[in-house]
């Protein structure tokens, strides 16, 4: 690990502490269901309309006899509710169906699910079966392109393969949790605390905006 590396972990563990997933979430299917609605949505709101789905449809066989109709209604507060409902059901039916109710651990399988794309793979893998993963959100790559561990145009899997390579696998998972903490908190979109902030002198964000 570089130097560089080195300093943004000891500042994340300082001022990320105790970061963790912020999706509740009580079996395999539920987190997977909870990262799935969570595209383009705050962890908060998917929190409330999961909590609801589930106290409904307590278990993935009730679920897949809900209609779709059924379920959309559910995920109405989420944005793009109409096409989470249908990848949720069908994805259901494929758990059900092809892996006797239990999710896969195996990442090529996971991508084969109804609506799971490589990031929710990689949440399930790095969060659920703690499986070294380093899962990229929007503020995981935000900030590593503002401390330019990647560059500005990169696509999130190009963000996530250099992020693999910049930090020692035992710490991806933890640091992936710090990133988005430290996005959320401090490195916002909209102003971000870069007075404050220890790593700004290598930011390219602040630099551009003190020159």
């Amino acid at each position: 690990m570089t130097n560089k590396a080195k300093v943004i972990k000891n500042y994340f563990d300082e001022k990320c502490f105790g970061a963790k997933c912020t999706l509740d979430y009580f079996s395999d299917y539920s987190l997977l269901i909870a990262v799935m609605l969570s595209a383009q949505c705050r962890d908060e709101r998917v929190n409330l309309v999961t909590k609801n789905l589930f106290f409904k449809y307590k278990s993935l066989e009730e679920l897949n006899k809900a209609s779709l109709e059924e379920i959309e209604e559910y995920l109405k507060p989420l944005g793009l509710y109409k096409n989470k409902a249908m990848y949720l059901k069908e994805m259901v039916k494929v758990l059900i169906e092809k892996y006797d109710g239990k999710v896969p651990s195996i990442k090529e399988e996971l991508e084969k699910l109804p609506g799971v794309g490589n990031k929710t793979a990689n949440v399930m893998l790095a969060e659920y079966f703690k499986i070294p993963a380093f899962p990229v959100d929007t503020h995981v790559e935000r900030v590593s392109k503002r401390l330019n561990l990647a560059k500005k145009d990169d696509s999130t899997k190009m963000v996530e393969e250099k992020l693999k390579k910049t930090f020692d696998k035992q710490d991806w998972i933890d640091l992936h949790h710090k990133f988005i903490f430290f996005g959320r908190h401090f490195c916002k979109a909209k102003n971000p605390s870069c007075d404050d902030c220890k790593l700004k002198e290598i930011c390219s964000f602040y630099l551009t905006k003190t020159n």
